[in-house]
């Protein structure tokens, strides 16, 4: 086994792509994690009674440095440049744990619903394996970023409203592979014979047959992470996810869009506003894209 798993590590890392994609990754886990180092939660428009600047109740909410409306491009002091008077630096570095919040609660929630429904539906087939699968088809018939506009509005805007929509029509993609992968597998001599010898059902699911299924699984959640953080993004950018001031790229854009559709000049004058927030975006989406690549090209027997 450890031969093994040396060998799958090797192969793994000889990939120049997978190399790219977890040095990303791990970049902005460092910037997450350190956050509070790489940009301190500090409001310096309210100081306290020594005039210090005092710390914010919520460090996820970017401090007002300015009354201004009008962008401030790059300096000394604000390296990214400002936007409605708060620093985009801030917004950046703590837009990262935003990012990785939306991510990875969304896609654990929604693999878990669809692992559940996709194992009962396969496994035990029949009326159930058709009634379960027509509620599938019935939540795939709706666009996954019109359904979740429409059930954060219905639930009003916030972050959690914006995770809650995205969970709740996330989890058929994952739900229809685990079941295709578990009509093939239910039928291999070891299943048949925890059958025979009366092991409960339940048992033989989750001992036997998703360990032999589940991969296909885990390597599609690491590929959809980053496409939900975009599809939490768009919802903030058009208000109703991020609340006003979060730091949250998607929200971080909606200060631009004023710019972004004006005259090409005043885009061009301001490029700092889009340019620092998309480019964290891009490059956070293109890890996961990358991780997932190169643990299905390591990990899928037909690719051996």
């Amino acid at each position: 086994m450890n031969t093994e798993f040396k060998r799958t590590m090797k192969k793994l890392f000889r990939n120049p792509s997978a190399v790219l994609g977890f040095s990303l990754l791990i970049f902005f886990a460092l910037i997450a994690a350190f956050a509070p180092l790489l940009a301190p939660p500090v409001n310096p428009m309210f100081p306290d009674e020594n005039g210090n600047p005092m710390k914010l109740e919520d460090p996820y909410i970017m401090p007002i440095l300015s009354w201004s409306s009008d962008p401030v491009p790059p300096s000394k002091d604000h390296p990214f440049g400002m936007i409605a008077g708060r620093d985009i630096y801030y917004g950046v570095i703590w837009g990262t744990r935003t990012a990785f919040k939306i991510g990875l609660t969304v896609v654990t929630l929604s693999t878990i619903i669809g692992l559940i429904i996709g194992s009962i539906a396969g496994y035990f087939g029949g009326w159930i394996d058709e009634i379960l699968m027509r509620i599938t088809d019935v939540f795939l018939s709706i666009p996954f970023l019109l359904a979740a506009m429409v059930l954060t509005t219905i639930l009003g805007s916030g972050l959690d409203k914006v995770m809650i929509a995205m969970t709740v029509f996330g989890w058929m993609a994952v739900a229809r592979l685990i079941r295709a992968n578990i009509l093939q597998v239910k039928e291999e001599q070891f299943v048949l014979a925890a059958k025979a010898l009366g092991i409960k059902n339940f048992i033989i699911i989750v001992r036997h047959v998703l360990p032999n299924t589940i991969f296909p699984v885990l390597v599609q959640a690491t590929m959809r992470l980053g496409s939900l953080v975009i599809t939490a993004a768009a919802l903030s950018f058009l208000g109703l996810g991020a609340p006003i001031g979060y730091a949250d790229w998607g929200s971080m854009l909606n200060y631009t869009r004023n710019y972004i559709l004006g005259a090409s000049g005043q885009a061009l004058a301001y490029w700092y506003t889009v340019f620092y927030p998309g480019m964290a975006m891009v490059l956070f989406v293109l890890a996961w894209n990358l991780v997932g690549d190169a643990l299905r090209d390591v990990f899928d027997p037909k690719l051996k």
